[in-house]
């Protein structure tokens, strides 16, 4: 298929009005589990990002809280990997800058005198940096000690105290079913209020994925097709060719459908199917995804199909399957592939099939969004008498990279030139960010920590939205319960999952794409 790239301007570049970035109040991040690898690989690289950016307070503190004594240790090991996941250079100047406001506190998580002794840690930090109380805290523990840390954070008064700001950020998973999320939802709410809590999926923070709001209502030629009128399907694809990479106790609680699913890529599709919201504010952007959450009938379990990995060959290395992975149970019945078939019934969507599918251990790591728009209502091209190969028409489709080669493109058909009949062959526009913008180092993890210490909560999920995601996909997680599967595995590792994913689609006389990525 050609390929025509498409590519942005310098003089327009230079043109964009640069908004003056707000820049948080001076405060404090404590980090909970800050010995496990998302501090380093992720959240300190993105802080250091802001600090090149130049977009964090000038007096700020990050405290490391994990169980472990790593006070003589801990900011040095951040140091290299920030270096080392964030691609920083070791010489750059501001780096030993950065480095000399984070900290370490060991804390039994489930012992509340230590919770006093850290409240009077950050005090002191907090009068020696003249802070004023401003403090972020940060989740990255297990999600067994969310409720005992906020929980404690209440009784020692850290919570709501007298002075300053103070917010909530909480990893997921949040909650396993319906039920652990109303529950986990009641004892956050007990201590912080909704507008204090930040519940984070770092897909929000890919630039692809904010670009959605954008390209759909920044430009006019798309939003009078984006409807049950022009458009025929919607395909959301997460697929990734790593297994649980010793995760093991972790997957086989959680499995695709929890760990993927219900959060990331319901996230994906109710950006793609929202109606236009009133401001970019987060309480108008969440009103809407609320409304199309809540347009998804129940899904038949007929409409569903798991799967999980056996052994096979993944980039040309010969790979075990999943009963196999180190601390997974031999008889497993955890899936590593969720795929279904649903609809949001709404005037926009009625009619519209949104088909779903996550693995891991696929053929190809790729998440897109692929909306495919309906044929023209006479195909006088595929009358004509031809041996051209590309002369079958194919319908337009729209893609949408989230990663990771980051980018759009417009696939339509063309003439094919020197020819004498009428030979119509498909065409790609691709729009690609790297490209365009350069090479980011951005993790997705900079524009939430921000919008965070700025308290801006758009791109954070609220108690609602979680519990109406999660009302939609328990029945078929006790299904799948009550039913363990007959035949597991049943994908080898390195395909596009299992065969039984197929009848989904091919009921409907449609078919997964499955040429992800650049052309």
């Amino acid at each position: 298929m050609a390929t025509i790239q498409m590519s942005v301007r310098p003089e327009d570049l230079s043109q964009v009005p640069r908004g003056q970035e707000r820049i948080p109040d001076p405060g404090i991040l404590v980090i909970f589990g800050a010995s496990g690898d998302l501090t380093k690989r992720k959240l300190l690289p993105a802080l250091f990002h802001l600090r090149q950016a130049d977009l964090l307070p000038r007096e700020f503190a990050i405290v490391g809280v994990a169980r472990r004594g790593l006070a003589s240790e801990f900011a040095e090991d951040m140091r290299k990997g920030i270096i080392e996941f964030g691609g920083v250079e070791a010489d750059d100047p501001k780096l030993d800058e950065f480095v000399s406001h984070i900290s370490y506190f060991a804390l039994n998580f489930d012992d509340p005198s230590h919770y006093a002794n850290l409240k009077a840690e950050l005090d002191r930090i907090d009068k020696e940096r003249g802070i004023g109380g401003n403090r972020l805290f940060y989740l990255a523990t297990a999600p067994d000690f969310f409720a005992g840390i906020i929980e404690n954070l209440g009784a020692q008064g850290m919570a709501q105290p007298e002075k300053g700001l103070v917010a909530v950020v909480i990893e997921k998973p949040f909650g396993h079913d319906l039920e652990s999320a109303r529950l986990l939802n009641h004892q956050v709410n007990a201590v912080f209020h909704e507008s204090q809590v930040f519940r984070i999926d770092h897909y929000l923070g890919k630039e692809t994925v904010q670009n959605l709001l954008v390209f759909r209502f920044a430009n006019g030629i798309f939003e009078p097709i984006w409807n049950r009128n022009y458009i025929d399907h919607v395909q959301i694809t997460v697929a990734e060719t790593l297994g649980v990479e010793g995760r093991g106790p972790f997957y086989e609680k959680a499995g695709a459908l929890r760990d993927v699913v219900q959060n990331h890529m319901m996230e994906l599709l109710s950006l793609v199917a929202l109606e236009p919201p009133s401001s970019f504010e987060a309480e108008s952007v969440r009103r809407e995804k609320l409304k199309v959450w809540r347009a998804i009938p129940t899904v038949p379990i007929l409409n569903t199909v798991r799967g999980q990995y056996g052994p096979g060959i993944v980039d040309g290395q010969r790979v075990i399957g999943y009963r196999d992975e180190e601390r997974v149970n031999p008889e497993s019945g955890t899936e590593t592939f969720a795929a279904m078939r649903l609809e949001v019934e709404n005037w926009r969507w009625a009619g519209v099939p949104f088909y779903l599918r996550a693995g891991k251990r696929m053929k190809k790591r790729a998440t897109e969004i692929s909306i495919q728009f309906k044929q023209p209502p006479l195909l006088i091209f595929n009358r004509l008498h031809t041996t051209n190969p590309c002369q079958a028409i194919q319908p337009n489709l729209l893609t949408i990279r989230i990663q990771p080669d980051e980018g759009i493109a417009l696939r339509f058909g063309a003439k094919v030139p020197t020819t004498p009949e009428m030979a119509v062959c498909p065409v790609n526009m691709d729009f690609d960010y790297e490209g365009a913008f350069g090479k980011s180092s951005a993790n997705g993890y900079e524009r939430l920590l921000l919008d965070a210490m700025l308290g801006d909560q758009t791109l954070f999920a609220h108690r609602d939205g979680v519990e109406t995601t999660w009302a939609l996909f328990t029945p078929i997680l006790q299904s799948w319960a009550a039913k363990k599967p007959e035949v597991f595995p049943n994908y080898f590792a390195g395909s596009w999952g299992p065969e039984c994913a197929d009848h989904l689609l091919e009921h409907d006389g449609r078919a997964w794409r499955n040429d992800l990525g650049r052309s």
